[in-house]
């Protein structure tokens, strides 16, 4: 059949933090709609995205208000969102031109071919050297190219000098600050890092770069850093409140569990997998398909930090995929109670490659696979092949990082949704043979952005000094199988993953 539009939620949340003990006081949540109107495309509407905002702010004010919590105790507000995510806006009207193109969107595959083809060499590292990445469908500059070729008013805004392009975290501050009226246009050099038109090294925009996408670099917001008051919260309960940090989800995630010293990492298990390794105040080049990106910048003259980064496209997704695709769970919690029925896959092997292979491989036409099927094989089998898969993509992703690095990880810290889930847990410290540490807490990535927003210089009510920070308890789960054992098991999943990838042909 043909494929059909249909939509599923994602969500923005609002935490509030006590800055002295970085203890969560209260939040809320409103989903929004992720709409995939063509096979392989994914988007989000910008008003959707900013109204949920809205809303959240209020409803937590008002939750504060029945907590007896006077809302001038607020200091500071901090902005985390889902990087490389492109929008496009009028400046004059205020509104967006066309709606959000979500990372894990696939419609720039011919974009990026050409673009890979006009290359020396047909070398998709080609502009490695600058951006730390891949010429891939992930990143800013092919989606805000892809809506300069084939939507008209993005063409016309941006020829009439009207238009504004921005990741989630710029379309939030300069609506928040004011839009049209005053809004400031910012980015931090988190998000700018995964743009493909940010140099690395200058921490600033490339006119090279911009020039290969041909980006006229008036429509880019201004890069500061991480942690630094940008402008004001405009309306609302929390008018003059500064906005005052923007961090990428993922450094957002490294800050929060504290990996300020070289050589830590965390893993964050969302729709996808994310491992990032702060590797210092020097960036890091991958041989090893991983990717250099900026860790965070905790003040405009403080040093940036660098980070590898090591990213799986389909993690928590596989889960919703198993719920609304085969109906074979009911609830994504109902997962592990299936796994752990059987205990093991016996021998089926799932590779879900849903929008192509991420790091290492970076192969864009790879399809998912399932084999090792025979008449004993289950859905129980299938659930713990699906929660072996995302512990296997993360060591693929962890042994590039160790080779990359030169020193072996001891311990992985680990974060998000499905780090609940403790059979999954418990089998990436099997599958990886080193402990998994989690904290007690689980909402570490906005307490990454409130962290930044609380040090930021003129508000000053988050000390970011080793002495000064929180200690907050985890769960650590230590490897029980054998080494061995973890090997096999690992060496048959590298099998499965290099069967044939069967290119998806389209349906007409």
């Amino acid at each position: 059949g043909k494929w059909c539009s249909h939509q599923i939620l994602t969500g923005f949340l609002i935490h509030v933090f006590n800055s002295k003990t970085a203890e969560l006081i209260s939040h809320h949540q409103v989903g929004i709609k992720q709409s995939f109107p063509k096979e392989g495309w994914v988007e989000e509407d910008p008003k959707e995205i900013l109204q949920s905002v809205y809303e959240c702010m209020e409803r937590t004010c008002e939750k504060l208000g029945q907590l007896n919590i006077d809302i001038s105790n607020i200091k500071a507000v901090g902005v985390t969102n889902q990087r490389e995510t492109t929008l496009v806006w009028d400046k004059e009207t205020g509104e967006p031109l066309y709606n959000a193109i979500v990372w894990l969107d696939l419609r720039t595959q011919s974009t990026v071919e050409r673009l890979i083809n006009s290359t020396p060499g047909k070398n998709k590292n080609h502009l490695k050297h600058k951006t730390g990445l891949p010429i891939s469908t992930y990143f800013s500059a092919v989606k805000l190219r892809w809506l300069m070729d084939n939507v008209e008013e993005v063409a016309e805004a941006v020829l009439t000098h009207r238009a504004m392009f921005g990741t989630v975290d710029s379309w939030l501050i300069w609506c928040l600050t004011g839009g049209k009226s005053g809004g400031v246009h910012i980015t931090d050099v988190t998000n700018a890092s995964r743009t493909m038109l940010f140099n690395i090294h200058t921490l600033d925009w490339d006119p090279e770069l911009c020039k290969y996408f041909d980006v006229p670099m008036e429509i880019l917001p201004q890069v500061k850093s991480s942690s630094e008051i940008y402008g004001s919260v405009n309306s609302g309960s929390l008018a003059g409140v500064p906005i005052s940090g923007c961090l990428g989800d993922q450094s957002a995630a490294l800050v929060g569990q504290m990996c300020f010293q070289d050589g830590q990492a965390k893993n964050t298990y969302g729709t996808g997998c994310f491992l990032l390794r702060n590797t210092g105040i020097k960036p890091v080049m991958s041989e090893h398909g991983l990717l250099t990106t900026l860790a965070y910048k905790l003040g405009k003259d403080s040093p940036a930090y660098y980070a590898l980064e090591g990213s799986v496209a389909i993690a928590g997704a596989v889960v919703r995929w198993l719920k609304d695709n085969l109906g074979i769970i009911q609830s994504s919690a109902e997962i592990e109670k299936l796994a752990g029925d059987v205990g093991s896959s016996y021998g089926c092997y799932f590779v879900p490659a849903f929008s192509g292979l991420y790091a290492p491989y970076w192969e864009p036409s790879a399809r998912g696979i399932i084999c090792g099927l025979t008449q004993f094989t289950n859905r129980s089998h299938l659930a713990f092949a699906a929660l072996e898969a995302v512990c296997f993509q993360t060591r693929e992703i962890l042994e590039a990082m160790n080779q990359d690095y030169g020193v072996p990880l001891s311990q992985l810290q680990v974060d998000g949704g499905m780090t609940s889930n403790r059979l999954l847990m418990q089998l990436q410290a099997d599958v990886l043979c080193i402990p998994v540490v989690k904290p007690s807490m689980s909402e570490t990535t906005a307490l990454g952005a409130a962290m930044a927003a609380g040090a930021a210089e003129g508000v000053g009510v988050w000390s970011l000094t080793p002495g000064d920070l929180t200690t907050i308890p985890t769960d650590k789960y230590q490897p029980l199988i054998n080494p061995e054992e973890s090997e096999f098991r690992f060496a048959r999943w590298k099998k499965a993953v290099q069967k044939k990838w069967p290119k998806y042909q389209k349906m007409e």
